[in-house]
């Protein structure tokens, strides 16, 4: 059963979220394998902050094992407290090397990655800054009421960039994991919402028939 919502849904913000993090970061590496192989392939890498674990996926050259793209899924950690300074070294680290980064923040309440620009004012963000290009990068701003974009995901250099295809990720995680089980729509979601995204949020639910 998909999620109601043609975007992102606000209610896997708050204490599902660890295990949709993990679940997306799953997700979008098979999907990008079915791209990738032979000759580059995607896998999930786990690190330990602040002592949470964050799952990430790195996209390698076959032939040599060497990185070539970092996709970071963002969690709260990574938005408040220690975790932002902690988040932000190892974000300089990958900037220094000659990978891509691939930064995917569904998340509306914490701190954003640093930029030079002012962002728009809207719920969710991807960034995609390419190594050659840097300090420029690209920015998807994703509005709460819209579907989650299809991104490019750079390869090396002569090689045409993967697709990412957000939105069918998170839907096969919200599909596959039973999480319209664990949601209660009638209720506000864990994390709150501004006065005009709470009544939107209302109307769409109440034309779902998931509220009275």
């Amino acid at each position: 059963m998909p999620s109601v919502f043609p975007g992102m849904d606000p209610y896997l913000e708050g204490s599902l979220w660890m295990s949709v993090h993990t679940d997306l970061a799953v997700a979008i590496a098979h999907q990008l394998n079915r791209q990738l192989l032979p000759r580059y392939i995607a896998l999930t890498a786990r690190r330990y902050g602040v002592p949470v674990p964050h799952i990430s996926v790195e996209i390698r050259d076959v032939a040599k094992r060497e990185l070539v793209t970092v996709i970071e899924i963002l969690s709260p950690s990574n938005k408040r407290g220690e975790g932002i300074d902690e988040y932000r070294d190892r974000r300089e680290s990958i900037l220094r090397i000659t990978a891509h980064l691939i930064e995917i923040d569904l998340l509306r309440k914490g701190r954003r990655v640093p930029m030079r620009g002012k962002l728009p004012s809207v719920s969710y963000f991807v960034f995609v800054c390419r190594w050659e290009r840097r300090p420029a990068t690209d920015v998807w701003p994703i509005a709460l009421n819209r579907s989650l974009p299809i991104i490019p995901v750079p390869l090396r250099k002569g090689d045409d960039d993967a697709n990412l295809d957000l939105q069918q990720a998170l839907t096969s995680v919200y599909d596959e994991g039973g999480l319209r089980y664990m949601i209660d729509y009638a209720k506000a979601p864990e994390v709150p919402l501004t006065p005009k995204q709470s009544a939107w949020v209302d109307q769409h639910l109440r034309a779902a028939g998931l509220r009275p």
